[in-house]
């Protein structure tokens, strides 16, 4: 009992004092992690921004103080923008700058970019799909039977329905183009873009097959991750852990990268060698030179690295002038105590980026990895490097057979759709007033507007029918004018644009609609494909995409009710 005792009153008095400690651990973490070339610790800004939203008296304080541990999270900005809000001019000001500040960063950090392009891609495409098959269902029924007409005609015709089989087997996409061709037959010309543009869509799939299976498998590349993980600043281990008998040049960068800021500087001036080996890089030669600042770590006995280091920055500079080899040249030439040659390399650096400078001065310290600036793979090669990873195209089984026969097959669809559409001259209409099957066949003589000789001769030829009977007929058509009129406003209603394509004003009603779904998948998209840290990034974008489709709804139902009031539907 006595040991046990005793244990328990050594475990209290090693126990850390958190208590005391919480307030200096940040800026420690702060200071470690900069030594190690990581400016972005999210995890830790992760906790800041949660205890901002409870503690609402200390929120702009632990807000920027995440800004400084995470200068590239754009979900720090746009808490801070939520923040600063107020009726003020000021407020509104401060908010809106750093709302501005949250979109830039998206640009600096691949994760987040990466995501919101995905959830876009996938919300175009789904809204795309989706509108397409609303489109079908609310005009197939009414075009049954101007199909049903124009085979009794013809009987040739049926051989394009005998031709959806073959087209549902290969792929249920070609389906949907082959109902398309049906129903565009007796679209308005205008119209038929809708046919042709899902078309062109399908001619095009290998690419949305080829970006769709980017943004399925690029987040579960270990080695994208820990690229990104390293050149974006964020850690080293992991990159260090997996990148090790990586054979890629930007995956050998990377591991060399994360070598040196480890201070592995012999490893990493290995790897680099090599790199040079396979191709000569400004950026090779530049991080190469740091490594041999980190060997000097100011030791004057080491002082002949800096020799060396400066050798390595002028190749860099001979191939290619940048900010981050000037700005090395002028640390390692004030350090051997050569401060003209300092100052002049470092205004040669602030002509070539003065923004670079400023970052690379906010992290200066006293340390080798924070005297001197790596280079980093960019923004934009990640971007490059990540769709070059892509070397199988997946069709997720949607077709039977390779995705290039869909394009094929397409291909041939857009052409017989635009022959069919050029030498079909006795295609099946309905009287625009009383819904009457009509074609040129059967009828020898059209009458203006697309109606029935019996709803021209009660509009124009009066002298031709009875007064009872003509009036009879204007309370059916009357009746069912109200009827369309009600069923266009309840499928308003349900979804903004139905009413103009039941109307058979199809393109109007087609972009009402897929503008809306795109809105209304969006935020759907943002909670399924984004973990719950990103969702903080991207929680602005799911309001906004919330509020358009509201706003959407209500001024396209307003437009359509008052065209249906005013007859124009």
């Amino acid at each position: 009992m006595r040991r046990l005792l005793v244990l328990i009153f050594l475990a209290v008095l090693l126990l850390p004092n958190h208590a005391g400690s919480e307030e200096l651990s940040g800026k420690e973490l702060y200071e470690s992690q900069l030594n190690k070339g990581i400016k972005n610790s999210d995890a830790y800004s992760y906790i800041l921004i949660k205890k901002a939203q409870k503690d609402k008296a200390g929120s702009n304080r632990l807000l920027n103080q995440a800004a400084e541990f995470s200068p590239d999270l754009p979900a720090v900005y746009f808490e801070l923008s939520k923040n600063s809000l107020s009726p003020s001019y000021d407020g509104i000001m401060n908010s809106f700058n750093y709302f501005v500040q949250g979109i830039n960063s998206y640009l600096r950090n691949f994760w987040w970019s990466f995501t919101i392009s995905g959830i876009f891609f996938y919300s175009l495409v789904f809204s795309f799909i989706l509108a397409l098959l609303l489109l079908i269902i609310i005009r197939l029924p009414g075009d049954i039977s101007l199909i049903s007409h124009d085979i009794r005609e013809n009987y040739s015709r049926i051989l394009i329905l005998l031709g959806l089989i073959p087209l549902s087997i290969i792929s249920p996409l070609l389906l949907l183009a082959g109902i398309l061709i049906l129903i565009g037959i007796y679209m308005r010309k205008r119209d038929s873009i809708i046919v042709y543009f899902f078309l062109l869509c399908l001619v095009f799939s290998p690419l949305l097959f080829k970006a769709a299976a980017f943004f399925v498998s690029t987040p579960s590349s270990g080695s994208m991750k820990s690229i990104v993980q390293t050149n974006e600043s964020r850690g080293n281990s992991y990159a260090i852990s997996l990148l090790k008998n990586n054979k890629e040049y930007d995956a050998l960068f990377t591991y060399a990268l994360a070598l040196k800021r480890e201070k592995r500087y012999d490893e990493a001036i290995e790897v680099y060698n090599e790199l040079l080996k396979i191709r000569p890089s400004p950026a090779v030669y530049v991080n190469l030179g740091n490594c041999y600042v980190g060997l000097y770590n100011f030791n004057d006995e080491m002082k002949y690295n800096l020799q060396e280091a400066e050798k390595h920055y002028l190749t860099a500079i001979s191939m290619q002038p940048s900010a981050s080899a000037y700005y090395n040249l002028s640390q390692v030439s004030r350090e051997m105590f050569d401060f003209t040659k300092g100052d002049e390399y470092f205004k040669a650096a602030v002509l070539l980026n003065r923004d670079a400078l400023v970052m690379y001065r906010n992290i200066y310290g006293r340390t080798p990895g924070r005297l001197v600036a790596d280079e980093t793979i960019g923004f934009y090669e990640l971007w490059n490097y990540s769709i070059e990873k892509i070397k199988k195209v997946s069709s997720f089984g949607i077709i039977v057979g390779p995705p290039w026969l869909l394009s094929v097959i397409s291909a041939v669809l857009s052409a017989l759709f635009f022959m069919m559409c050029r030498k079909l001259k006795y295609t099946a209409y309905k009287c625009r007033r009383c819904n009457t099957v009509l074609c040129g066949k059967c009828e020898k003589h059209l009458m203006w507007g697309q109606m029935c000789p019996q709803c021209y001769r009660s509009l124009v030829k009066l002298d031709e029918l009875d007064t009872k009977e003509r009036v009879a007929r204007l309370l059916r058509l009357y009746d069912l004018q109200k009827r369309r009129r009600d069923i266009m406003k309840i499928l308003s209603f349900i979804i903004p644009g139905s009413a103009q394509i039941y109307s058979g004003k199809m393109l109007t009603g087609f972009a009402y609609m897929w503008l809306f779904l795109f809105f209304v998948i969006a935020p759907f998209m943002i909670s399924i494909i984004v973990t719950d840290n990103m969702l903080l990034s991207h929680e602005f974008f799911k309001w906004a995409a919330i509020t358009l489709a509201v706003v959407l709804y209500l001024i396209i139902n307003f437009i359509t009710r008052q065209r249906i009031s005013k007859g124009w539907l």
